[in-house]
């Protein structure tokens, strides 16, 4: 393992800076890529106060692997990871450079976790739909970190901590997923129909809101333990542990922000956090 004065010598080219923020973005359907509405204006709002980073390090829902991998090629593929979308969707590219120095000192930072690099995936639509919004010149350069999936999910908390060194060196931390995720109950005939949520997807937000703004997390991280509306919020955990990532980043003195707080067809919300 490689001790701390290497690891700064590793990320020399990396410019020391305040803390920057640490973000969860709630994605939503890939079509927030090319439509106007409120969530991309919460998205482009957001971007008007944060500070320029060096590169970004994101953590999407749709790169769920066995063990961990980090992408460390030059140029990542736009991934257009979806089906049943218009065919400007499918257009869309979002050719922002990778980082392959960024992707070793997050190998090395996650240490004794082996972390591969990756040189096949690129940005998914977790990551490209959501940071378009933020840097739309697709000026900074982007690496993904996968989830491993055969973790629980205090290990994801665990792991994100070993990231912290990034924030002071322009790194600005993704996660991309949604709070609230279950696709089986979508109410496609309400999308449109502004913050419409079940009464248990009304209910799962108000305490996961709570218990973020309380920065009680215990119950996050045994969110299995819940309740039954935490249950059908979170019948999968693809979408929830970006969130974890960001979370397990965050200083006791730092506060959270929620924005583009508002539930969708029912069964999905759009809830996005700032820390920082």
């Amino acid at each position: 393992m490689r001790n701390i004065n290497d690891l700064d010598k590793i990320a020399s080219s990396f410019s020391t800076t305040e803390k920057m923020p640490v973000l969860f973005l709630g994605h939503g359907s890939p079509m927030n890529a090319i439509e106007e509405n409120q969530f991309v204006t919460g998205f482009r709002n957001l971007a008007k106060n944060l500070p320029k980073p060096n590169a970004i390090l994101c953590v999407s829902a749709h790169w769920f692997t066995k063990g961990s991998k980090v992408t460390a090629m030059e140029m990542p593929k736009t991934i257009h990871d979806f089906g049943g979308f218009p065919k400007e969707l499918f257009e869309v590219q979002y050719p922002a450079h990778g980082c392959p120095e960024l992707a070793t000192i997050t190998q090395e930072l996650l240490l004794p976790t082996v972390v591969e690099l990756d040189h096949h995936w690129g940005l998914d639509h977790g990551a490209w739909s959501v940071i378009k919004h933020l840097y739309p010149e697709a000026n900074i350069p982007v690496i993904q970190l996968s989830i491993d999936y055969s973790k629980p999910t205090e290990y994801h908390f665990q792991l994100a901590q070993q990231l912290s060194r990034l924030r002071q060196k322009g790194i600005l931390i993704i996660g991309s997923g949604n709070i609230i995720h279950n696709l089986r109950l979508v109410d496609f005939y309400n999308f449109e129909k502004d913050d419409y949520g079940y009464d248990w997807a009304i209910e799962a937000r108000a305490t996961i809101n709570s218990l973020l703004l309380d920065g009680n997390f215990q119950p996050l991280l045994e969110y299995e333990k819940q309740s039954q509306a935490f249950q059908l919020a979170i019948p999968t955990p693809e979408h929830f542990l970006p969130l974890i990532y960001t979370l397990g980043l965050k200083d006791k003195s730092e506060e959270i922000q929620l924005f583009n707080d508002k539930l969708v067809a029912g069964s999905l919300s759009m809830t996005s956090v700032r820390i920082g």
